[in-house]
């Protein structure tokens, strides 16, 4: 079971190296990511974009662009699409957003003609590794799914299981977060969750164990479910956090991420293969866990 993101790291170098095309590359922050990406032996790359911009800031980076095959497209669109063919026709092995609107980018992966569409719900999954936390956190979705209802979330947990498996977490918890630990027909998202536990139950969700609705609180801490008397197999216990909707989700995710020393990544999954959405605010560091966790899910399908 990977508790780190540097056992991530460790994992990852012990495995054939995959290779990333990025779309729309001259961007400096993920062009540094790849670098290290590269120089530590987790992940090749494809650059997509520019080749004059890539260039000039390569240089900056002190980073050898011989070491790394560059498609010479200068429209933001046509970049974006040429990335995708890359990895819907076996060259490289997962895409990831360079200096590109997530609209333009997310339209190109959905392309109907050579895009990475499955059927499934597509999703996102960020992972936390918080100080004190013994074990990485899983929180999902907190960047793309609005308002999900139960045959989304369905899908929405297969696709962090996925994660979670890849990362040797062989059956993670799942806890459907809601205000309340109890069923309230009021409250869909407890209705949603119970049923998820159902499902789970009867195998038709497999792979993890699903239970709730369960509060942050004690889906988080044994002690505050032993003191309301919530016991359970995933009470204080939580791999991974299925929140209620984008606003719960990504109140939490920016709260880690800016109130605690963490480390964390992320990846959208659903698609033919893993896709690193990173945000310009996110750190190389985070850049790189992604890449790496992408690599491993890549290995393991």
């Amino acid at each position: 079971m990977i508790k780190s993101f540097e056992q991530v790291l460790s994992k990852v170098k012990s495995q054939p190296m995959k290779t990333v095309a990025v779309a729309v590359a001259q961007d400096e922050p993920v062009l540094e990511a790849v670098r290290d990406a590269k120089i530590n032996g987790i992940a090749e790359a494809i650059l997509v974009g520019d080749k004059n911009e890539i260039e000039k800031i390569a240089e900056s980076l002190n980073m050898n662009i011989e070491d790394y095959k560059v498609v010479d497209v200068k429209d933001i669109t046509q970049a974006t699409l040429e990335a995708v063919k890359l990895v819907s026709s076996g060259e490289a092995d997962m895409m990831m957003k360079g200096l590109v609107d997530t609209a333009t980018f997310l339209k190109a992966v959905l392309n109907k003609e050579f895009g990475l569409r499955t059927g499934k719900q597509m999703s996102h999954i960020g992972v936390f590794e918080i100080p004190g936390y013994n074990r990485l956190l899983f929180i999902t979705d907190a960047a793309f799914n609005m308002y999900p209802e139960l045959k989304e979330k369905v899908d929405i947990v297969k696709n962090a299981v996925q994660v979670a498996h890849s990362l040797e977490i062989n059956v993670p918890k799942v806890a459907p977060i809601c205000a309340v630990e109890v069923v309230n027909p009021s409250m869909q998202a407890t209705l949603d969750a119970a049923s998820l536990a159902i499902m789970n139950m009867r195998g038709q969700i497999k792979g993890c164990i699903i239970d709730g609705p369960l509060a942050l609180d004690n889906a988080l801490s044994k002690e505050a479910a032993q003191h309301k008397k919530i016991s359970g197999p995933v009470a204080g216990e939580a791999d991974i956090l299925l929140m209620a909707n984008i606003e719960a989700g990504n109140g939490v995710y920016k709260c880690l991420t800016y109130t605690t020393d963490c480390k964390n990544g992320g990846l959208l999954m659903g698609a033919s293969a893993p896709v690193i959405v990173t945000s310009r605010a996110d750190s190389p560091e985070s850049k790189l866990n992604s890449i790496a966790m992408a690599s491993l899910v890549a290995n393991k399908n």
